[in-house]
């Protein structure tokens, strides 16, 4: 009898887990929220304006390159160019610089199908090619 009801609990601690298990995977892929955006290699005067969410090449012809969004003001996002994953602010003293020294690029998501944080300056940096939430729990507006 001891050992059935040990099985029991056995059992139920399983499915606990695996429900929890569960839980953590969808509010996981839920909450997936990127900042990195990739624009033209060709420099901050090309006229080409690719803006993508991955890797690849631009209308000119360049790689695209990773830069990470620190602002996104009324469909321009401020991106710094030191590379997706840059934990570092805008500066505040120029506002042209990445805190890392690095340029930050005005790239307009008009007519680029990406969706983006509407909350306004750098609450939120999330960039998608998808629609669906930001990180602040607001849904994601997509480019004009």
């Amino acid at each position: 009898m001891k050992m059935i009801k040990a099985a029991g609990w056995v059992w139920a601690a399983a499915a606990g887990m695996m429900l929890a298990s569960c839980a953590t995977y969808d509010s996981s892929v839920k909450s997936e929220a990127k900042s990195a955006l990739y624009v033209c290699g060709c420099g901050a005067d090309c006229k080409c304006n690719t803006v993508r969410t991955q890797p690849g090449k631009c209308g000119c012809g360049h790689d695209l390159v990773d830069g990470e969004v620190k602002k996104v003001e009324a469909e321009t996002a401020l991106v710094c160019m030191c590379h997706a994953g840059c934990k570092c602010a805008l500066d505040a003293k120029d506002p042209s610089k990445c805190g890392c020294g690095k340029e930050i690029r005005k790239v307009s998501l008009k007519g680029t199908g990406i969706y983006y944080c509407n909350c306004g300056g750098a609450c939120c940096t999330v960039v998608s090619d998808q629609p669906g939430q930001c990180k602040c729990g607001k849904e994601l507006k997509k480019a004009g």
